[in-house]
């Protein structure tokens, strides 16, 4: 296959591979648990004081980064476990794209329904406790 295909359907997960790099240099030099740190906030949390499924994120990913991974499973534990997962996903995409092929996941009725609960669990679930 031609390199401009290819690049055509590589370039998204490469991009995105670009994009969270840089967003971890920046990352890197920046503490969430201090105050005052130029850093996305939860709207979420900001509106009603409750952690979304996504909160503690930025936290995690900064700890994990210092190699601190004590701190990252307190800071969103379904999260770090979520990431392998994840990073099957981003291979997965990568390699298509690489050889020339887009490629999309689904997840279907089920597979939606299972990602809802989880996240809805995990919200109600981590608020309480």
């Amino acid at each position: 296959m031609p390199l401009p295909a290819r690049l055509r359907t590589a370039g998204p997960p490469l991009a995105v591979l670009g994009g969270g790099l840089a967003g971890c240099a920046y990352l890197w030099s920046r503490d969430p648990h201090l105050p005052g740190q130029l850093l996305p906030f939860c709207p979420w949390h900001k509106v009603t004081g409750l952690d979304c499924p996504g909160c503690g994120g930025t936290r995690m990913t900064y700890d994990l980064l210092h190699g601190d991974l004590a701190a990252a499973w307190h800071d969103n534990a379904a999260l770090l476990l979520s990431l392998p997962l994840v990073a099957l996903l981003y291979l997965t995409w990568l390699r298509h794209g690489l050889a020339g092929r887009s490629w999309r996941p689904t997840l279907g009725r089920g597979g939606t329904a299972v990602v809802l609960g989880t996240a809805v669990a995990w919200t109600v679930l981590r608020n309480l406790l």
